[in-house]
């Protein structure tokens, strides 16, 4: 079955009081729990803030550490769900109960399977 990734954005300098902050909790085991019933859950997790990331890059043949996100975004990347779901229209699905769209956003990206070339357009992942 095909995978998808559902990767969750949010503001970077995050929208949410720490009231609001505290009951998102429930909803996103909400959502966890509908996932693990449809048989669609793989895994999912949430990240720490991107200002204790450390980001790794090699140039010309040295490696070099840097603290911090690599860019400045009015976004950041702040968890992920790995889905298995029959096409893209079910995870679009399930991307749209994400709590985060009200203030954040999720991305969808297939998984590559490896059987094939990569995808060149969005046609060609809506019939995979």
């Amino acid at each position: 079955m095909p995978q998808y990734m559902l990767l969750i954005y949010q503001p970077a300098d995050s929208p949410l009081t720490p009231e609001q902050f505290a009951e998102m909790g429930p909803r996103w085991d909400a959502f966890t729990e509908s996932l693990q019933k449809a048989g669609a859950f793989v895994a999912g997790d949430a990240l720490e803030r991107p200002d204790v990331a450390t980001t790794v890059r090699d140039r010309d043949g040295q490696t070099q550490f840097t603290d911090g996100p690599f860019a400045e975004t009015k976004e950041v990347l702040a968890g992920y769900y790995l889905v298995d779901c029959p096409d893209l229209d079910t995870a679009l699905e399930h991307a749209s109960r994400m709590p985060n769209v009200t203030y954040g956003s999720t991305e969808v990206r297939p998984v590559w399977d490896r059987t094939g070339p990569m995808a060149t357009s969005r046609e060609r992942v809506a019939q995979a």
